[in-house]
């Protein structure tokens, strides 16, 4: 099934999506940053939350946030 049409993605396939590392998002996930949740063993994030929270990193002005440190 494409990317697309999934309603959630493992914490890999969302930062392929994000255009960024796993090793990048997964603090994120895990300090509950970016909304997810586990099935089994495996940790899923919605679609549709990822894309609301890269939409909330843009400033007021439209300048991308600048990704917090861990």
């Amino acid at each position: 099934m494409p990317v697309e049409e999934r309603i959630a993605v493992d914490v890999e396939t969302a930062a392929e999506m994000l255009g960024i590392s796993r090793g990048a998002l997964y603090p994120l996930v895990m300090a509950g940053d970016v909304p997810s949740f586990k099935v089994g063993r495996r940790r899923l994030v919605l679609v549709e939350a990822l894309r609301s929270w890269a939409a909330n990193q843009v400033d007021a002005d439209g300048t991308p946030s600048p990704l917090p440190r861990r």
